[in-house]
Parts: structure tokens; sequence; C-alpha cells
């Protein structure tokens, strides 16, 4: 194998082995390739250390601060690699494909283990996603539809089928709206959230189709990527609707879990908006109608909703459902509107 790899040769080979993110731990948390393990050279501070040196003093004067740094912990790197590698190759990447991975590569082939390097570091490898969105025929089905309608355990179960779903709210670890933390871990950095997607889509076939969720570029404090939303404004858009009755209930019985605290926070910002409508929601949240509290919250994205497709003008199927049946409208979706990003015609 070579010594250095592209990103698409990199990932690709990867799987096989063990891959090490040689950064900072402040730049690790901020975002990493999936999968990748933690061995920093530097702690934070010694990098914001060596950094300055290099920018005030000069160059040969930051690399033997570095080394001095170093120094002490090449004994543990060796043994904290070997220990996970358990024979297999390692995988090293810092932010440029420079010094911090070239230096820890040349340490483990020292040490009587495979090393390789990642061309252009962690910065190649996000912009291996762009290209991955620009060079594919990628077929987006995007599925849209009112609040309530159980979109993404329709995704869930076209997923259990086998069809390619991209499912942007797990991978952001929110459901979009300011009800959407509730029962959520801890949301990824934006750039953490994109390499999740850049992983999802590269376990995917561009030619079959690809559905996801109608969303807005938002989603809690992540942001979709820029190349990536245009694409979903682009796509075919199916507009899944289901009768009120059934909306509600699936709201009462999503939300209605939640302590009243933590309901009337999240109608607390958007408050304004709903205008008296907030003071009832919150009336109906002490005195323990969440139902109540629940119609108003979907009449209010209801309203935007609808503001918002005839504010874009955009085209759109519709499939109406009279039950709520994951399940069975995932078969119908995908029997009916499979086709739709069929470049050959399709049922456009």
């Amino acid at each position: 194998m070579k010594q250095v790899l592209t990103a698409d040769e990199f990932l690709a080979a990867g799987s096989s082995g063990v891959i090490f993110d040689v950064r900072s731990p402040g730049e690790y948390r901020a975002g990493h390739i999936p999968g990748a393990l933690s061995l920093p050279l530097f702690s934070d501070a010694e990098r914001a250390e060596v950094g300055t040196i290099y920018t005030q003093v000069g160059r040969n004067e930051a690399v033997e601060r570095g080394l001095e740094i170093v120094g002490p912990k090449l004994a543990g790197f060796v043994r904290t690699a070997r220990a996970a590698a358990d024979g297999r190759t390692l995988f090293l990447y810092c932010w440029r494909g420079g010094m911090r991975s070239g230096s820890m590569a040349w340490l483990m082939r020292t040490a009587g283990m495979q090393a390789v390097v990642l061309e252009g570091g962690y910065r190649a490898y996000r912009r291996s996603f762009v290209e991955l969105l620009a060079t594919r025929p990628w077929r987006l089905i995007e599925v849209g539809g009112f609040t309530g309608c159980g979109k993404s355990d329709i995704l869930r179960a076209m997923a259990r089928r086998g069809e390619q779903v991209l499912d942007l709210e797990a991978l952001a670890c929110h459901k979009g709206s300011v009800f959407g933390a509730l029962g959520e871990g801890e949301q990824p950095t934006t750039e953490e959230c994109i390499n999740r997607i850049h992983h999802a889509m590269r376990g995917m076939d561009p030619a079959r189709p690809v559905w996801v969720e109608g969303e807005s570029q938002a989603i809690g404090h992540v942001s979709v990527p820029p190349e990536l939303f245009r694409m979903m404004q682009a796509a075919p858009l199916v507009l899944f609707s289901l009768p009120t009755e059934p909306r509600l209930r699936r709201l009462v019985a999503e939300y209605g879990r939640f302590s009243t605290e933590e309901l009337a926070a999240a109608f607390g910002k958007i408050a304004k908006r709903l205008g008296d409508g907030y003071p009832r929601a919150l009336r109906a949240l002490e005195e323990g109608r969440i139902d109540e509290a629940a119609e108003i919250a979907m009449r209010y994205y209801d309203k935007c909703y609808t503001r918002s497709l005839h504010k874009e003008g955009r085209p759109f199927v519709e499939c109406a459902v009279s039950e709520d049946d994951p399940e069975a409208t995932a078969a119908l979706l995908v029997e009916r509107f499979g086709s739709l990003a069929d470049p050959s015609g399709g049922e456009r």
C-alpha cells in the first residue's frame, strides 16, 4: 500500500485498519472523520504555544519547541497505537497532511507498524464531500409534509425496506422545530454533522434514489451544507398528508411525555409569533390539556409550512393517506414515487 493516499483512497482503505486523528483535542471535538480515534500530538495549550512561536519567532524555534514537548510522549503514542491497531494498518491525518501526521507516521513505522497518511489532511477530507456531491449523479427525493405526519418514522420504515435514506434529523440530533431538542442528545457542531452526512452518503449508491425529509437549512443550531441544501431544493418533492386527528394524536404521544416546564420553555421561543396562542398554550399545559397545547403548536407550524410552500413556488406531487401507518405509507411512497428522480423520465 502507498504511504500517502488521497481522501477517496484513504476512506476506502481506512475501514480495514485504524484511523487516528493526530490533531489537538479541540480540533477533534469540533469535527473529525467518523470512526477516527483521537491521538493528539499536542494538547490544545501546546498547539497554541507552538503556533505562537511559529508566527512570532520562527519556524525553526517552533519545531524545536514541538520536539521538546513531544519527546517524552513518544513511547506512549506507540503503545496506544499498537494496542488499538492489533496488527492492522494505521491511517493518520492532521489538518493539512503535514508535519504532525508525517511525524507520527515516521514514529509508527520506526516502531514496526504500517502507517499511511492522508494527503492534504483533514482539509482535503472536507473538500472531498463537496466533490462527492458535485461529481456523482445523485437522485434525491424529498418527502415533505405538515408537522405530526410522521415523516421520520416513514423514512425509517423505508430504510428497513432497503431504501437509501438520509436521515438529517437523526444525524443532527434535532427534530427541527423549537420542540426538536426535547428527548435528543447534545447536537454536534455543524462541522461534525456535515462529516456524518458525508459518511452516510459515501456509503450510498448515487444511481439509486435517496429519500430525504424536507428541512429548512437550519436544524436546531446545525446547518445543512449549502451544496446539499441546493440539491434538496432542486429534487422532486412528495408532499405527504395525514388527517388532523391522527397528526394530533402523534404529537401528543411524542411530546406529552415531557414536563410542563420543558414544553413551556419551548413555547416561549415562539411566544411573539403565537400571539394570544401563547398564553392559551401555557394555560393548557398547566391544566394538563396537552392535546390543546399540541393543537396550538400544530396550527402555528401548519401556517409556517404553507407560507414556505407558497413563497418557494416549488412544484410537488401530493400523497394523502387516511391512516397513521408508517410501514404501509413507506411501501406506498416507494411504489408510487420511487421513479421521480429517474433521469430517464419516470413519474415527474
